[in-house]
């Protein structure tokens, strides 16, 4: 049985500088704790709490502590609290998660109507609509009803992580409902590498394997993306979750990850796919 590796898998820019964020900053203070997981993968925020780095979810849990912004960021109410607490604040938002959230102000700024491909309940599209007042319209599937532009100039931008292919079918949408649409890819080059490479790998193999939390949009979205292309795919956490079952008459198989998962983790399911083979 041949396992094969997706070109582009596993952790990210913006996941890798949040954890080198993490890891200095504790190194440097007692108390350091993160608004949220920093990332969107258990096992690893399970591994920073080990090193002294806690997830707290209420702001109103928050004393003395160094406080890390998670990779997806915050609201900007959530900001305004930390600084009114006068903590020590280390950003760790991703660089690409600020520019979204910059040209979200700017596009608002200059009046267009703005639409955002994403999930509504994500923390990063829930910071991208507290900067700009909850003035925009967030749409997860192109394909389902969403409200209608009210005014002439509509401008489009993308939560990060969002599927390429999804976000070209919103713009071709819009653009038969408005006067002038500006369309700006937020998505970054990182997720659209994993896309790609996920997508041509689920081509060629029997059975996928995408590697990732289940609370990972990205992860997701990947496993959506094998799915799509008609390959067997499994969406798993650790390799704990795999089932000899799954592999039964399967001569390749493809394994991908997502922008929050370790090598660690990609390395071990690898390594319990390689017993299951020996165990055929």
């Amino acid at each position: 049985m041949k396992i094969e590796t997706a070109k582009h898998s596993g952790f990210c820019f913006g996941v890798k500088r949040a954890i080198q964020i993490a890891n200095e900053t504790a190194q440097n203070n007692k108390k350091t704790i993160t608004l949220g997981p920093i990332i969107h993968n258990p096992q690893m925020v399970e591994f920073l709490r080990k090193k002294g780095i806690h997830s707290i979810d209420d702001i109103n849990d928050i004393s003395d502590e160094t406080i890390i912004i998670r990779s997806h960021g915050i609201t900007a109410e959530n900001y305004k609290l930390l600084l009114e607490k006068d903590l020590n604040i280390v950003d760790a938002t991703c660089p690409f998660v600020k520019k979204a959230q910059e040209f979200a102000q700017k596009l608002t700024r200059d009046g267009y109507q703005l639409y955002i491909l994403g999930e509504k309940n994500h923390p990063e599209v829930e910071a991208l609509l507290s900067y700009i007042d909850d003035s925009a319209v967030v749409v997860t599937n192109p394909d389902n009803p969403f409200p209608k532009p009210t005014k002439g100039k509509v401008a489009l931008i993308a939560q990060t992580t969002q599927s390429e292919e999804k976000f070209e079918r919103l713009a071709k949408k819009l653009i038969s409902l408005c006067e002038e649409l500006h369309v700006v890819k937020t998505i970054c080059n990182a997720t659209i590498l994993r896309q790609e490479s996920t997508r041509n790998l689920a081509q060629k193999v029997d059975i996928m394997i995408v590697i990732g939390g289940k609370n990972s949009a990205n992860t997701t979205r990947l496993a959506e993306i094998a799915s799509a292309e008609g390959c067997r795919t499994f969406h798993i956490e650790t390799g704990d979750e795999l089932k000899i079952a799954w592999f039964e008459n399967v001569d390749n198989v493809g394994i991908t990850a997502g922008a929050s998962t370790p090598n660690w983790i990609i390395n071990s399911v690898k390594e319990k796919i390689k017993k299951i083979n020996e165990t055929k």
